[in-house]
């Protein structure tokens, strides 16, 4: 069973399916702290100097004036702020995927038409057979 299990997880794609979830979740962190560091202060500053992290709705408990204070205070909120961020934080993702699988499709068809155009090449018997039948005809 050990056997097994190493053989799966040493598999190629498997490791592959490993990075790329590393990887994922390192480029999560970068596009979460560019939406929250560098859109949504300029895009705030737009509307009026508003916060969207501190645009919540208080279900239950005290109101209060930020977010910070109304889970101190214990209050029940929606937040909504905070999903119009997550929202522009995927839109940013599905982005920069659609990108890399555009980018990779082209390739792959380039790669496809370059080998469609490339003249076969004969096999090298081929090549020596007509040479001496060449060689042949001159004499």
């Amino acid at each position: 069973m050990f056997k097994e299990f190493r053989d799966f997880a040493m598999r190629g794609n498997v490791v592959d399916m490993a990075v790329g979830i590393v990887i994922g979740g390192a480029f999560g962190t970068i596009v979460k702290s560019l939406v929250d560091d560098m859109l949504m202060p300029p895009i705030g500053l737009a509307l009026g100097g508003v916060d969207f992290s501190n645009f919540f709705i208080t279900l239950k408990g005290p109101d209060s004036p930020t977010l910070e204070a109304a889970k101190e205070a214990g209050a029940v909120t929606l937040n909504w702020g905070l999903f119009v961020n997550s929202v522009i934080s995927f839109l940013i993702v599905a982005f920069a995927l659609f990108v890399v699988i555009k980018a990779m499709n082209e390739a792959r068809q380039r790669l496809e038409h370059e080998k469609e155009e490339a003249p076969a090449v004969p096999p090298r018997s081929e090549v020596l057979l007509e040479e001496i039948r060449d060689a042949l005809v001159k004499k």
